[in-house]
């Protein structure tokens, strides 16, 4: 959370971007969806991650989420740590990534620009996060988060896209355990 954009109210709900470095489609395989999904799961489970709303795009993924610990910042370092750790090495040992070559040479190329990583980075520095303190943003980034794939063209409705909250919020199964707000 470099830059200047810090979460200064750690008991807050926020809306977050975590982008892929170099905008990198790595979310079009639904592997590397899955281990974004079983880790948010992991933070609601063991580390007091509350997740209202969230999406998986190509390359990147929006939250809105709140932490019942005393660190949401801490929560979000780990996820990012572990998320950008086990999708390297799942890209790695594919034996049917046809990128693969490609995409882990330019994660080489941006860690070795950062002097905070020993070899790769997968994520963006900043999450630029937005404290949802009043209801209209609140509403403003639901709607956002749920609408990202029909903008996107990935689907007619929003409760039709798989990596998305917006099925919760239709009263269909999800993937994650979504508080609604």
């Amino acid at each position: 959370m470099s830059g200047g954009y810090k979460i200064r109210n750690q008991s807050g709900i926020h809306f977050l971007t975590f982008s892929v470095v170099e905008w990198v489609d790595v979310f079009i395989r639904e592997q590397y969806c899955q281990i974004v999904v079983d880790s948010l799961n992991y933070c609601i489970r063991e580390k007091g991650l509350v997740v209202y709303s969230w999406v998986i795009m190509s390359n990147h993924l929006h939250v809105i989420v709140a932490s019942q610990t005393d660190c949401l910042s801490d929560t979000l370092r780990d996820f990012k740590k572990f998320t950008s750790r086990e999708i390297l090495k799942a890209i790695d040992g594919s034996g049917q990534e046809s990128r693969k070559n490609w995409m882990l040479w330019i994660f080489k190329a941006v860690g070795a620009r950062n002097k905070r990583n020993k070899t790769y980075q997968f994520w963006q520095q900043d999450n630029h996060p937005i404290e949802l303190d009043y209801n209209s943003i609140k509403d403003q980034k639901l709607d956002y988060i749920h609408l990202n794939p029909v903008k996107a063209g990935f689907v007619d409705e929003p409760e039709h896209y798989r990596w998305s909250s917006a099925r919760d919020y239709a009263g269909l199964p999800g993937l994650v355990k979504v508080d609604f707000l």
